[in-house]
């Protein structure tokens, strides 16, 4: 698009907005006689007429009407742009309060917050590790990292930043003593360990000809902490299934084996979730930026 028809398209909008040519050009910081050419411009470029003119009034025509909605959200995303990028230069200050889950938080989110601090000295974090579902807007939290499909209601918004796959998987001790499941229904003879939530053992969601499948196989043991349970299996206490950001790395040097790929759940995501972005400060914006930008692709994909 050249420039002025950007122009034009801006005083077009103003002079809807204003309610007059002369209003507009006041808003603008042009004359009468340029805006009024810029909206001729605009409808001989387009070829419909977009403004019915009296000495008194404007109003929009139908083609007026459709262009004048697609340019506002236009030039709304403009002004965006160019907030972000004065974000962008900004140095974060301030306080930022945001709530992880535990594993996620512990393995991999530490690190980034450790690089903000260190990069802006003006800025302090108050870091929550709890796998509970706060309210942001009550307990006053900028953000908070989330786990699976979004639940939130409209008031607030979400930005997916990573993927979790949940790995089925034991130690290479534990299948020298035990064979090896090649179906679900195979972990009924297993030593199975399952994360405990609330009281509650959480199934494992396996998928069985395309259809998630929720299994519960209680062993000897359970616990409610990932990394617990990650230390457990790794020592050979059973089979167990783990979220890819605890074991990648122990998948990748063979301390564990993953199992039943074939009937893995389908990846979820990990957003991140703050209030409306209207007025968003630059510190819960630029954390998140940065953020994306450190797993993209994630560390433990």
């Amino acid at each position: 698009m050249e420039l002025h028809n950007l122009n034009d398209i801006a005083a077009f909008v103003s002079s809807v907005n204003a309610g007059s040519f002369t209003a507009a050009a006041r808003q603008l910081g042009l004359t009468r006689s340029a805006v009024g050419k810029s909206i001729v411009r605009l409808e001989a470029r387009l070829q419909v007429r977009l403004l019915n003119r009296t000495t008194r009034s404007l109003s929009l025509t139908d083609d007026g009407q459709v262009l004048y909605e697609r340019c506002v959200g236009i030039l709304q995303d403009l002004d965006e742009v160019e907030s972000t990028l004065a974000f962008r230069r900004s140095t974060p200050s301030g306080r930022l309060r945001m709530s992880l889950p535990v594993a996620l938080g512990r393995l991999h989110v530490v690190h980034h917050i450790e690089r903000c601090l260190k990069d802006w000295p003006l800025l302090a974090i108050d870091a929550t590790f709890s796998d509970r579902l706060v309210d942001l807007i009550d307990e006053g939290f900028d953000l908070a990292i989330r786990i699976g499909p979004p639940k939130e209601d409209s008031g607030l918004l979400t930005r997916t930043v990573a993927y979790q796959q949940m790995i089925t998987c034991a130690s290479a001790a534990y299948l020298h003593e035990h064979p090896a499941p090649h179906a679900p229904d195979d972990l009924a003879s297993h030593a199975c360990l399952h994360f405990v939530s609330g009281g509650k053992l959480l199934p494992w969601n396996l998928r069985v000809n395309g259809q998630p499948v929720p299994l519960i196989h209680p062993g000897r043991l359970q616990m409610d902490s990932a990394e617990a349970l990650h230390q457990a299996t790794v020592a050979g206490l059973g089979i167990a299934t783990l979220p890819s950001y605890v074991v990648n790395d122990d998948l990748r040097t063979g301390k564990l084996v993953q199992l039943l790929a074939e009937y893995a759940a389908v990846a979820e995501p990990i957003r991140v979730i703050y209030p409306s972005k209207r007025h968003l400060s630059p510190r819960v914006r630029l954390f998140i930026d940065r953020l994306v930008e450190a797993w993209s692709p994630a560390p433990w994909e």
